[in-house]
């Protein structure tokens, strides 16, 4: 399918007189097109679950989230990247972002990098890209060359591959063993798909990175619980969250926290059960580190 013919590149028939519009209207049309997005994402929850354990496994086994993309697409694939390593307390390469053009690319556009499939297959190259990888590709228009070329390269190695899009049959989608493709319709301001494609691509990689960290153990209820206690602010956060997951107050969150060795989960697990740091650090490890596997037994 050439460009023109593309969803994300037809004219929205509700904004085409936005140019002369007052300031309250073209807020409401803006809004009025943005709450199609939910519903477009919520179509392909299958494909995003999908998405998910196939990612929670390879991550399990070792394997990186590697986001590869070109501009607003490629932006938000290193910002998901960049918040999952405070917002989990995961490793910074475990969770890579790639853009066409490279660093300089985030904050000023590199004209042709999007053209090069042989430029993602370079940029995954230097990750010495393996088979316990995930490789996410970003396209709006389901068509960039540099995404193409990056899920090419990425099934030869036997990663996972996962394509986000917002046209239907993307081109990127046939390179992805979960592809997904949330049509959101055509943009307020025609072609400008850092809108409601950007915000459809944004809430598909929450639900993908939250979903996979979730998996890993790395939430119980609903509460981050891998806080790393570096300074006074974060160990009264840590303090917090033992106190809000189970029957300690303030001063017992302190104390076990101490004997946990300032290791949050064990904490919990400690307060949950009575076992000792041994003990729950024992039954913590048997369940890959998991507080919510420990305590459904």
């Amino acid at each position: 399918m050439s460009i023109k013919d593309l969803t994300t590149e037809q004219r929205n028939p509700a904004s085409m007189h936005i140019d002369t519009m007052s300031t309250l209207d073209i807020v409401k049309t803006i809004n009025n097109e943005d709450k199609k997005i939910a519903d477009a994402v919520g179509k392909q929850s299958s494909q995003i679950a999908k998405a998910i354990d196939l990612a929670a496994e390879n991550y399990h086994k070792g394997g990186r989230l590697i986001y590869i993309g070109a501009g607003t697409s490629g932006r938000l694939g290193v910002l998901d990247a960049v918040e999952l390593v405070p917002t989990y307390g995961i490793k910074p390469e475990r969770a890579v972002g790639l853009i066409a053009g490279g660093e300089h690319a985030i904050y000023k556009a590199v004209e042709g990098a999007e053209d090069s499939q042989e430029l993602a297959q370079e940029d995954l190259k230097k990750l010495n890209l393996n088979s316990n990888d995930i490789v996410i590709g970003l396209a709006a228009s389901g068509r960039t060359p540099y995404v193409i070329g990056g899920l090419k390269y990425a099934q030869e190695i036997g990663s996972v591959t996962i394509s986000v899009a917002c046209v239907a049959e993307s081109e990127i989608g046939k390179f992805a063993q979960a592809p997904i493709e949330a049509v959101v319709g055509p943009e307020v301001v025609t072609g400008s798909t850092r809108m409601k494609a950007g915000t459809a691509q944004k809430m598909i990689l929450n639900m993908i990175s939250t979903g996979v960290m979730i998996k890993q153990g790395k939430v119980y209820e609903n509460v981050m619980i891998d806080v790393q206690p570096t300074n006074e602010k974060l160990v009264d956060r840590s303090e917090r969250i033992i106190v809000s997951c189970t029957h300690v107050d303030k001063a017992g969150a302190s104390e076990i926290l101490k004997k946990a060795h300032m290791n949050v989960p064990l904490a919990i697990v400690m307060a949950k059960t009575g076992f000792g740091v041994d003990k729950a650090a024992r039954v913590l490890d048997e369940h890959d580190g998991n507080v919510s596997q420990v305590l459904s037994e």
